[in-house]
């Protein structure tokens, strides 16, 4: 069996604890609102500008027999650059004020999953941030064109304010395959066990992002009366 499959079979129980946030779920079934969603893109925001570092420092502290690994990071690098802008445009087209997130703090859950991604790669194992490009991408895969159009339609928002959705949807269906070819070269076992345990813990911390954004209105209105029903 290939590591890529061992991996995505030993993440799926942690995989579907995030799908199963309620604001996803929620996205799903055509529950949306645009302080959730301005709320999304603000963490976003926060964490996408980290990935371009994140990238630098993986890549520095790469051991020298995984330099082949040289170019992919720096493909990755070109690619990710400017992401954080395309978030911010997005905030804009929905009326919001994008520079107040620019200067502004993230939420404590997407704090907590940027620091764990730079403890990974300075303390643990540098390869261990490719648990996160695999919970990241994977989700975006699975999520990020359905949410797109769930979002759009009901707020009547414009296309300028799904640039960051819509593209890494399409971008990284591209990603996940020259992933899984990276993936099928890491053969040592302590590695592979690395890149497995980091990414359990990060799809529970991106989950954890998304369990702190606030819930449209029509959300908390069926959680109170499914409370009231089991009273």
């Amino acid at each position: 069996m290939s590591f890529h499959t061992q991996l995505v079979q030993q993440t799926q129980e942690a995989r579907m604890g995030l799908l199963s946030a309620p604001i996803i779920q929620g996205c799903l079934q055509g529950q949306v609102s645009l302080p959730s969603y301005v709320a999304f893109l603000t963490e976003a925001y926060h964490h996408v500008s980290h990935t371009v570092p994140l990238l630098r420092a993986c890549k520095a502290a790469l051991p020298a027999h995984h330099v082949w690994l040289y170019d992919a990071m720096d493909e990755y690098v070109e690619e990710e650059t400017g992401h954080d802008e395309w978030i911010l445009n997005d905030i804009r087209a929905c009326g919001a004020d994008a520079e107040a997130v620019r200067h502004g703090k993230p939420g404590h859950a997407a704090e907590v999953m940027v620091a764990y991604a730079y403890d990974t790669i300075a303390r643990r194992n540098p390869l261990g941030f490719f648990g996160m490009v695999h919970v990241l991408e994977g989700t975006s895969v699975s999520l990020a064109l359905l949410a797109a159009d769930n979002i759009q339609k009901p707020l009547n928002l414009p296309d300028a304010a799904f640039s960051y959705l819509r593209s890494h949807g399409t971008l990284d269906q591209e990603h996940t395959a020259h992933f899984e070819l990276l993936m099928e070269r890491i053969t040592d076992p302590r590695d592979q066990a690395d890149i497995v345990h980091a990414a359990r813990a990060f799809f529970r911390l991106y989950g954890d992002v998304f369990r702190n954004l606030p819930l449209p209105q029509v959300a908390i209105a069926a959680q109170q009366r499914t409370a009231g029903a089991l009273a």
